[in-house]
């Protein structure tokens, strides 16, 4: 389900990434430093149209060819119908970068299956359905990138995300699997577990809890979007091309 039902022409010399949650925060961040790298971008979104056309703006602007694709990434059938719609108007994709991803915080024994269940739905199982629905197409081109976005607390564990740090754990175990299987491709496969990070969602806490979350980081501070963004633009990039399944901590020191 695209934004515009327009025709896309583009140069094809152009590498072309698709991001998942490439609307906003970190997924917004990585889609404008790939257009900045001269890579054209579609981004997948899952409901806020007014964001996503308004990154397919910013993209246009930095010289990129963009659309943008609603999809719910932890429905199969949509990712599929997506994917196919994404590789017949841009032709190819070199990068497919995993970020959509959410929370449902809450303390073990209240959790409710349903927030348990949806946060693995879409966080690991949606990077398994992108991932596979791409899989056939870069095979056949005999490379490409795909990155996977973890986190730390996938590493470390946290108290009241059983469920986001299972399904970021998850993400690791699926990240170092597809690079030993697609390797023989020529494809690479990582995965990145920022820490803290300046989002629409940390902006909501308050000034307490954000300067008891910056004493746990050695470097005293959040990293920004940007900051996550340029370690996903390296590993995309052909200077990445002998780095595989490796999981890279952006999290100013916390887990070192």
């Amino acid at each position: 389900m695209a934004t515009s039902s327009a025709t896309i022409e583009r140069d094809q010399s152009r590498r072309a990434a698709f991001v998942t949650g490439g609307s906003r925060g970190i997924g917004r961040a990585i889609a404008e430093g790939l257009a900045e790298d001269g890579f054209d971008v579609a981004i997948a979104y899952a409901g806020n149209a007014a964001a996503a056309d308004e990154t397919v703006a910013a993209l246009e602007a930095a010289g990129a060819t963009a659309r943008a694709y609603q999809c719910d990434v932890s429905d199969s059938a949509q990712v599929d119908a997506v994917s196919k719609q994404v590789l017949s108007d841009f032709g190819s994709v070199w990068a497919v970068v995993n970020d959509a991803g959410i929370t449902r915080d809450g303390l073990l024994m209240r959790m409710k299956d349903e927030d348990f269940d949806r946060v693995i739905d879409v966080n690991l199982r949606g990077a398994f359905h992108v991932t596979r629905a791409f899989s056939r197409s870069l095979m056949r081109q005999k490379g490409g990138r795909i990155v996977n976005m973890a986190s730390i607390v996938g590493l470390s564990g946290n108290a009241g995300q059983a469920n986001y740090a299972a399904s970021k754990a998850g993400l690791v175990g699926l990240t170092k699997s597809c690079a030993r299987e697609l390797a023989p491709r020529g494809i690479t496969v990582n995965a990145v577990a920022p820490g803290f990070v300046e989002t629409d969602m940390t902006a909501k806490l308050s000034d307490a809890i954000r300067e008891q979350y910056a004493k746990q980081i050695p470097l005293g501070r959040m990293a920004s979007a940007q900051e996550v963004a340029a370690v996903v633009r390296f590993l995309v990039s052909d200077a990445a091309g002998y780095v595989t399944g490796e999981v890279i901590r952006v999290d100013g020191g916390m887990a070192m």
